[in-house]
């Protein structure tokens, strides 16, 4: 798959990964999902959903670092700035050629241009806040809120899943 591919999937993916209503119990239903997959498959990851004006879940699991904390919270910045996934900006920079610094002039201690930050929106009220993990490489720290989502809003995981080949260069 090309980047221009994958940012057009990562686009639908914030199209179509929306809520009619999101509330405490909401949250606590996504975060805790995301946590109960992180322990079946044994991730280190840390877990926050929040509002934009407050924290509604936040766990980490065994074997997280300091700086995944870190990560959340600059993924957690991109997010609310951009109104957008933090992997849609890291796509979107690497079309451009740039970084976040380059491009947006934003000191990249706070900001993330990786992927694992993703908008929490609710139809008809637009982006609210955030569900962010780390300790997975960026790319499969969006996926699986991709499919904690798709689980949670009944949508059809396969159709929203980026593809094997990644496009970036490891």
């Amino acid at each position: 798959m090309s980047l221009t591919d994958e940012l057009a999937l990562v686009v639908r993916q914030e199209e179509t990964l929306q809520y009619t209503r999101f509330d405490e119990a909401a949250a606590w239903q996504l975060g805790a999902y995301l946590y109960d997959q992180a322990a079946t498959e044994s991730w280190p990851l840390v877990i926050a959903v929040r509002r934009f004006d407050r924290p509604l879940f936040f766990a980490a699991r065994p074997g997280v670092t300091s700086d995944n904390h870190a990560w959340v919270s600059r993924k957690q910045r991109t997010v609310e700035r951009f109104l957008r996934s933090s992997y849609r900006l890291r796509c979107q920079l690497a079309l451009e050629g740039q970084d976040i610094t380059q491009r947006y002039h934003l000191d990249p201690a706070q900001y993330a241009g990786c992927g694992g930050g993703f908008p929490i929106s609710v139809k008809g009220a637009g982006v609210i806040g955030s569900v962010t993990v780390s300790g997975l490489p960026d790319r499969q720290d969006h996926q699986i809120i991709v499919d904690a989502l798709c689980e949670l809003l009944g949508h059809d995981r396969s159709a929203l899943s980026l593809a094997a080949e990644c496009p970036f260069q490891q």
